[in-house]
């Protein structure tokens, strides 16, 4: 198999990889990968990692709920490094802005029927990622010309107003500012859609999730700078300190909890800390020493994120994981494979095919964008 994509010179191959790397990692819960391996039951220190790839019940932080935090910190990046090629290339601000609004539009509608898709009928449920990227692209790309400093500012009040929320407006049965269901997340989903979500997901996360945007779309300013890659990394480094400080210091010091599900500001900070580290490890590594080799197993399927994110999230989902499985499952229980490593195999198979799907799409240069 060929090596070869085309990759332009002066792009950012950290920033293609790290976006392909986090819909790997979507690809994989889609295709069963990890659900798979779960139902093995192997145990020990086994299971210690394999539990890192479901989100926290409610109060703490995994690996897997740095997944979004790091898709919109990404989206927020890659927006500033197209606005920036089309400021080169004389297109306006207010140009521009009327393919964001379009986009948006388009991420809003996709967002929403993937939650058709996950109920199997017709429903109107905001809490798709696709639907809260609608929200926090706006929201970057108004400020996206303002300083460093004024969008840091915009960022902290974006949390500010998340505290102010959920600990100042207490209605009746949604009193309880960190409880599940209890909260003014919940309370506003039933205003927004006349219900809850059972897993304790609110859409209002859209409002401090908008700073990972926003911080995205620093990251994307500072790393196209002319700023020295020494300095740019110190700077990432540092700023991801300063987020995982101020995150965990918030729930240390019992202020507040650490909760993915409702996007608590400490969630929100301490994530981004972590993403910042590995976005400045990504680009040292990629960027500046050159270890790329094999780049591109990441980047043919960031080309094309939006694409086969909802490729597994609906063809996949209704139809083609099921697929895949009649015929590995059938030809391994020939030859008396267990049934557990038989959904393995199928799930890690379902994955390849996949991801060789976004190979054949990248190596053809097609690239399906909204």
């Amino acid at each position: 198999m060929e090596s070869t994509i085309p990759i332009k010179p002066e792009r950012l191959l950290s920033i293609d990889v790290m976006r392909g790397l986090i819909m790997i990692f979507l690809a994989g819960e889609a295709c069963s990968v990890y659900e798979s391996l779960k139902d093995l039951h192997i145990g020990g220190f086994f299971d210690t990692i394999l539990i890192q790839f479901d989100h926290h019940p409610w109060h703490g932080l995994r690996l897997w709920d740095l997944i979004q935090p790091s898709f919109m910190t990404i989206a927020g990046t890659a927006m500033y490094i197209s606005y920036h090629n089309k400021q080169e290339k004389e297109i306006s601000w207010g140009q521009n802005f009327k393919h964001i609004l379009v986009r948006s539009l388009k991420l809003f509608v996709l967002g929403t029927a993937v939650q058709c898709f996950y109920s199997g009928k017709l429903v109107w449920e905001l809490w798709n990622v696709l639907t809260q990227l609608s929200v926090t692209t706006i929201i970057a790309y108004l400020i996206i010309n303002k300083s460093y400093k004024f969008q840091i500012v915009v960022s902290i009040v974006l949390l500010i107003i998340t505290e102010a929320l959920y600990r100042i407006i207490l209605v009746p049965g949604f009193d309880q500012p960190f409880v599940e269901a209890h909260n003014f997340g919940a309370y506003m989903d039933t205003v927004f859609m006349g219900k809850i979500n059972h897993d304790g997901w609110v859409t209002i996360n859209m409002i401090p999730t908008a700073a990972h945007t926003i911080w995205g779309v620093l990251a994307g300013k500072l790393l196209i700078s002319e700023k020295a890659a020494s300095q740019k990394i110190k700077y990432l480094l540092i700023a991801g300190i300063i987020g995982l400080g101020l995150g965990f210091g918030l729930d240390w010091a019992n202020i507040t909890p650490i909760i993915k599900r409702i996007a608590t500001s400490s969630f929100t900070l301490a994530s981004e800390g972590w993403v910042l580290l590995l976005m400045a490890l990504l680009y040292w590594v990629i960027d500046i020493k050159k270890f790329n080799k094999y780049a591109w197993i990441a980047v043919v399927v960031g080309m094309n994120a939006i694409f086969i994110y909802y490729f597994f999230n609906t063809v996949g989902y209704q139809w083609f994981n099921g697929a895949v499985a009649i015929f590995i499952k059938g030809f391994t229980g020939l030859i008396g494979i267990a049934p557990k490593i038989s959904a393995v195999l199928s799930a890690i198979v379902t994955l390849a095919i996949e991801w060789y799907l976004c190979y054949w799409l990248a190596r053809n240069k097609i690239f399906i964008k909204l």
